[in-house]
């Protein structure tokens, strides 16, 4: 009789410094903590998930999870032995205080189960996982729960030294990992077998009538790599999908309109053309615009005018006058004397608005903590707002006032928002340029219609923008998306001073001025401004793979392309990444709603709760604050520190 040879075990992955917490307490104490190996091993037809601790990190079989005991019972589900909850996360995650039983195999290599740590090694087979969820950010290291399709956790996992996104991509190549659309830390755990995906997906009732076409799309695409939602800018799943069976049809009805679930978006990665070749047109002149005033002083061809002030931007002359109708102050349809009464109505407004403040007496703004903190925010921060520019330079400049009775009147404007820190950043240009207080104001209040989510407190629209970015640049660059996750900085949180005052800070003072009105006419899209940020990104690719940065040179990197960027060159590349995407005839819908190319879809339910991003815009205290020497602090408002930037996942080892 022939024996037949063993298959050997291959591992695929394997990571040190993975601890189990044997202690309750916050504070772990040196002996309740487990040191082991995390591993990813391919053996027998089967993929296996082994933790050991590193006396007994050899044995790659010592102990494997089962669904039953070897009696036959539940050995996860019993009353008497509670589990880890998937459903609540504490603070700081523990193992459970009563493991799930576990079916021993014969061990191996001189394997003694008996020892006190080896007997907390475990494996896994993929097949028997259900969802996987990660902790929360912020933490001294990140941890991983394991919960099996009977319902048991496996000890937490804590990643002492990172490494939790490298498990979870190695993962993603046996398993379909979709991140929860109601808890965006949980990701569910589904085979890559199509048809089981189909069933799994009908079971749970995760799409709406709409979405369940998109799905049956993708599943008939054999080659398709799909990722998750980004409702969390850090989530994101990915997994090749298997080829349909011929023939056969996924049959994924809607589920009942009493139980509405929401659905996980999936993205298909598609081949893009080729890039194509762009060249910048002129700057629109004087005379040019002169062409275009007809009777009345009506504009005509508004159309065709702003396509040109897309493609070459305006003469310096000319940004006083047409940046009023670029921000709405001004209709586009409107006579010479509707502008004129429409002028005139403005300005009473405003000096309305102004007295309003104005009137205050220091006794009774001494009373009203809310104005007297806008007041010391405003100053504070305009006192190192552009004052290397000469509109602004000097002690007692008349240009430093106005920013600040218009932000102060701002306030009155717009009660809800008020001063948040950033805005004086956008004024200043449209003061610059401008140079009139009423007629600023009210540009600069249009300016703000475009971009007031940035600075409100709860953070949804810049999450929002950095999740869009992400989908962007994950279509349009998979291999510097990937580079990204593995040095922990794929969230993209170093451009969040990019979309909160919209490069602002990147560029030369004139090209601010050249970008800011290229992006105010709305062309070719909504959201240029992202492919602005996916240009810059593109233009440094090349530096930032071939140097091997980490997250911390990746943000001392971008920082320094501050002052160094040619707005031509960033506006040309950023078309040609619009029109490449645009030319993409399979190119997925949501990147299709990014683009504008079609409407957005209405939102089935609530982005999930997350928590805040690393750089908060400042809101003005409710009291006064501190006296502080601001002309001697340097202009580091609104920096991104690189402790800030990033998850914490294994910097405290």
């Amino acid at each position: 009789m022939v024996t037949p040879t063993p298959v050997p075990e291959q591992v695929v992955f394997e990571k040190g410094g993975v601890y189990l917490h044997t202690s309750a307490k916050k504070h772990q104490d040196p002996d309740s903590l487990i040191a082991g190996v995390i591993r990813v091993v391919e053996k027998d037809n089967d993929v296996l998930l082994h933790w050991a601790p590193v006396e007994e990190a050899g044995d790659s079989t010592q102990i494997f999870f089962s669904k039953k005991d070897a009696s036959g019972s539940d050995s996860c589900t019993s009353e008497e032995e509670p589990t880890f909850d998937p459903g609540y996360e504490p603070d700081w995650a523990v193992i459970s205080t009563v493991r799930p039983r576990a079916r021993r195999s014969e061990p191996t290599r001189g394997a003694e189960p008996s020892s006190p740590r080896g007997s907390w090694a475990f494996s896994v087979s993929l097949g028997e996982l259900k969802s996987i969820r990660r902790s929360k950010p912020g933490l001294s290291w990140a941890y991983l729960v394991l919960v099996t399709q009977a319902g048991g956790s496996l000890p937490a996992l804590h990643f002492h030294r990172g490494g939790t996104r490298a498990l979870l991509r190695v993962l993603s190549r046996y398993l379909l990992l979709a991140s929860s659309p109601q808890d965006s830390r949980l990701y569910l755990v589904f085979p890559h077998d199509s048809s089981a995906l189909s069933s799994s997906f009908h079971q749970l009732q995760l799409f709406d009538q709409d979405s369940s076409n998109v799905v049956s799309r993708f599943l008939q695409d054999p080659y398709s790599t799909t990722f998750g939602g980004f409702s969390r800018v850090t989530n994101f799943f990915r997994g090749a999908l298997q080829p349909h069976p011929e023939g056969a049809s996924p049959d994924l009805p809607p589920p009942p309109e009493d139980e509405p679930e929401p659905g996980f978006e999936v993205i298909s990665c598609v081949e893009l053309g080729p890039r194509p070749a762009v060249e910048r047109a002129p700057q629109v002149t004087e005379e040019e615009w002169a062409r275009h005033v007809g009777p009345e002083g009506r504009l005509q061809q508004v159309p065709a005018l702003k396509a040109r002030i897309f493609s070459g931007g305006l003469s310096p002359g000319l940004r006083r006058e047409a940046w009023k109708f670029l921000l709405g102050y001004l209709s586009w349809e409107g006579s010479a004397e509707e502008h004129k009464a429409h002028m005139r109505k403005k300005t009473d407004e405003y000096f309305r608005m102004k007295l309003q403040w104005k009137s205050v007496s220091p006794e009774q703004e001494r009373r009203n903590s809310l104005l007297h903190g806008y007041r010391s925010l405003i100053e504070r921060d305009v006192s190192r707002t552009d004052r290397t520019n000469k509109f602004y330079e000097g002690p007692q400049n008349p240009g430093l006032g106005l920013l600040s009775d218009i932000l102060l009147t701002y306030c009155m404007y717009h009660f809800d928002l008020g001063y948040v820190q950033g805005m004086s950043d956008l004024l200043s240009p449209i003061l610059y340029v401008i140079q009139n207080e009423v007629d600023a104001f009210w540009c600069f209040c249009g300016f703000m219609e475009l971009v007031h989510g940035n600075f409100e407190e709860s953070q949804e629209t810049m999450k929002r923008q950095l999740g869009q970015l992400l989908l962007l640049l994950r279509v349009l660059d998979p291999p510097l998306c990937d580079f990204l996750d593995s040095q922990d900085s794929g969230s993209l949180c170093f451009c969040f001073r990019w979309l909160l005052i919209w490069f602002k800070r990147e560029f030369p003072f004139p090209d601010v001025l050249r970008l800011w009105e290229v992006l105010w006419t709305g062309l070719p899209g909504p959201n240029l401004h992202l492919l602005v940020a996916c240009a810059i990104l593109d233009m440094e690719r090349d530096t930032l793979m071939l140097s091997g940065f980490g997250s911390n040179e990746i943000l001392k990197h971008i920082n320094e392309l501050t002052m160094k960027l040619s707005v031509e060159d960033v506006l040309t590349r950023a078309e040609a990444l619009y029109r490449q995407l645009t030319a993409c005839p399979e190119l997925p819908h949501n990147v299709q709603e990014v683009l504008g190319l079609v409407p957005p879809a209405e939102p089935c339910s609530p982005s999930p709760s997350v928590s805040p991003l690393p750089l908060s815009p400042t809101r003005a205290p409710p009291a006064p604050p501190p006296p502080a020497d601001t002309a001697a602090q340097p202009d580091s408002s609104l920096e991104i520190l690189p402790e800030e930037e990033e998850e914490e996942e294994g910097a405290n080892s």
